[in-house]
């Protein structure tokens, strides 16, 4: 199994999937080796940026909080914030003057994004300038009654950012898995917050064991601090050249050329020995 980032991997700075990225990983669905996407982004999102692949693909979306099949959408896993500790979350927020933006479950709905601001205001960045209107907008989050919260983002300065995280680090420690990331294009650094078995690599493993695939026969492609858990821990972990300092660290391999030069794909030939 090839467990791929999209963003700063899979898909180049204009959010396009390279065709030599498409070719090679064709190449491989079509010898029987099983693809998944594991993103940052929500299942839409990540469904539209990758089915012009021409192929159905298991989406592992949300940092590894929700997972399903592209051919049906059918939900295989997905792992809510808890209710309480969804509203303690949004009181530590409120103390430092942050306002989330959620991803939240509610494909079937229409919607995948709920905030409270207008979409533009300065707090959330450029976060949501390329949003579709997939999104809820609503008076105060705390009147979300039924919360299906797939990871709640936080943008903002990173000294911010890190304190928060340190508070919820020590004083929430078995509620919520976090990491800040910083290497988002025109974004500034963000902080997400899931549930504390919402991580792309548990997920991943999870549901490669469902299917009868071992760790050690998964890679796992990424460029973010997103992705270094899965990069360490599966079989063949590779960080893309433009990674993160820290994906540098634990990965087993780096690719030759950056996510703007089709670097996946060049990397899997090696690897799989494909003709170019």
């Amino acid at each position: 199994m090839v467990a791929i980032d999209l963003d700063g991997t899979l898909l180049n700075d204009e959010k396009i999937i390279p065709d030599e990225n498409k070719r090679v990983l064709n190449k491989l669905i079509d010898k029987g080796i099983e693809i998944a996407i594991a993103t940052g982004r929500g299942y839409w999102s990540a469904k539209n940026f990758t089915k012009n692949l021409g192929k159905e693909l298991t989406i592992i979306g949300n940092n590894g909080t929700i997972v399903r099949t592209m051919n049906d959408d059918k939900v295989l896993m997905k792992k809510y914030l808890d209710k309480n500790d969804f509203f303690t979350l949004l009181r530590e927020g409120r103390k430092r003057g942050l306002y989330p933006v959620l991803h939240v479950d509610h494909y079937e709905e229409g919607y995948d994004l709920m905030f409270e601001l207008d979409k533009n205001d300065m707090r959330y960045s450029t976060y949501l300038s390329r949003t579709s209107d997939r999104y809820v907008q609503i008076d105060d989050l705390f009147k979300y009654n039924e919360p299906r919260v797939l990871s709640t983002v936080y943008i903002g300065e990173i000294k911010t950012l890190k304190e928060f995280q340190s508070i919820l680090s020590t004083s929430y420690s078995d509620k919520y898995n976090s990491h800040i990331l910083d290497k988002l294009i025109n974004v500034g650094p963000i902080l997400e917050i899931m549930h504390p078995l919402g991580s792309k690599w548990l997920t991943l493993s999870e549901y490669a064991k469902e299917k009868g695939i071992k760790n050690e026969e998964i890679i796992a492609i990424g460029d973010d601090n997103n992705d270094i858990e899965m990069i360490q821990n599966a079989g063949l972990g590779i960080g893309m050249k433009n990674c993160s300092e820290k994906i540098k660290k634990v990965a087993d391999i780096i690719t030759k050329k950056t996510n703007n030069e089709a670097g996946v794909a060049y990397a899997l030939r090696e690897i799989f020995k494909l003709e170019s």
